[in-house]
């Protein structure tokens, strides 16, 4: 009656959720995007990795990480729109240690989204 279906051992049980994949993929064009000089278009994926991450359950770990990139995010995007003698554009503005944990803090929500992936 009641019968087992086996997995092969390592293979993932379930498949991972679309609220994963698409963080996941955000996550990854984060840093693609501001060092292609896309720093304005960057926004997008980080809005996306933040609502992804506020609305899934199942990545409730990662709101404080997402937060942290967003703040980030909004932090060189504010200083460029309230500055009278700004660049004409965010990527021109923006500083390099702003970029670099920009991308530290995506590197460290791509490890967490892979490790939540795989469980």
């Amino acid at each position: 009656m009641f019968s087992t279906i086996s997995t092969p051992v390592g293979a993932p049980t379930t498949p991972p959720s679309r609220a994963v994949t698409a963080a996941l993929v955000s996550a990854w064009s984060i840093p693609v995007l501001l060092l292609g000089q896309f720093a304005l278009l960057a926004s997008l994926p980080v809005v996306v990795v933040l609502a992804v991450s506020l609305r899934s359950a199942r990545l409730r770990g990662l709101r404080w990480w997402s937060g942290l990139l967003a703040l980030l995010y909004a932090a060189p995007m504010a200083i460029w729109l309230f500055r009278p003698d700004g660049a004409q554009s965010l990527s021109k503005d923006i500083s390099p240690v702003f970029v670099a944990l920009i991308i530290a803090a995506s590197a460290v929500l791509i490890v967490k989204l892979h490790l939540a992936r795989s469980r």
